[in-house]
């Protein structure tokens, strides 16, 4: 119980830092001993949460022209990905996500300021949701979101905003998805509540810890936390 503790702290400090990449940490942490299909129905619960408290905190940054498409595109690949994490070895997609978003991640580290935001097309739009869906459904995870959002916004609460409303509404579709076909549990169900007190205390500080950091530091800290969650992909699954 001391490490899911230790993982929730860290999970939910790196959430309201930076508005996402708690899965990862989190999931990096336990994965060690614990199935991923154990680890995610907790995480998710735990996660709904503080993402209606970010994107109402930073409501007045919303853009429907991200939120709206985004929501719609992740949501259909939840599906497949929900029962991918249920039947099979997804060993092969997180290594191949991870890449992906470690590549992501450098593109957008060594981009100039001036070329940060993205041009919006409509393809890569639609195959960056689709992934992130996928990813969403498998692990709970969203790199290939921030990495979109972190393009196409231009500060820390923006950012935070956005990719947390796309994450509120696939989290309230996943919880019932994930109800439905039984990878929900009543077992996991007592083991985020009596987790809540430690999100919401790791949360407030993370927030807190945000507040006393301008943009650019928060932007450069996102693009690192998604190359780290990236490299914590792969190497979950070639240990």
């Amino acid at each position: 119980m001391l490490l899911w503790i230790a993982a929730t702290a860290v999970a939910f400090f790196v959430k309201g830092l930076c508005g996402f990449a708690n899965t990862l940490v989190f999931t990096s942490i336990l994965a060690f001993g614990t199935p991923n299909a154990g680890i995610s129905p907790v995480e998710l619960l735990l996660g709904y949460p503080t993402n209606l408290i970010l994107a109402w905190r930073n409501r007045s940054r919303l853009r429907r022209k991200i939120v709206v498409p985004m929501t719609l595109l992740v949501l259909a690949g939840s599906v497949p990905g929900a029962f991918l994490l249920k039947n099979t070895d997804s060993g092969l997609i997180r290594t191949v996500f991870g890449a992906v978003a470690v590549l992501a991640g450098v593109d957008m580290l060594l981009r100039s300021p001036d070329r940060q935001r993205a041009k919006g097309r409509k393809l890569v739009l639609g195959i960056i949701g689709v992934l992130s869906g996928l990813l969403c459904g498998l692990f709970g995870a969203g790199v290939l979101l921030a990495a979109y959002v972190g393009r196409t916004t231009d500060t820390g609460d923006e950012f935070k905003a956005n990719i947390c409303a796309v994450f509120a509404a696939e989290n309230t579709f996943r919880i019932v998805l994930y109800s439905l076909i039984g990878i929900i549990t009543p077992g996991g169900v007592k083991q985020a509540a009596l987790l809540a007190p430690v999100m919401l205390a790791g949360l407030y500080a993370g927030i807190k810890s945000a507040g006393a950091l301008d943009d650019g530091t928060v932007k450069r800290l996102v693009t690192v936390l998604l190359i780290l969650s990236g490299i914590a992909m792969i190497v979950m699954n070639i240990r």
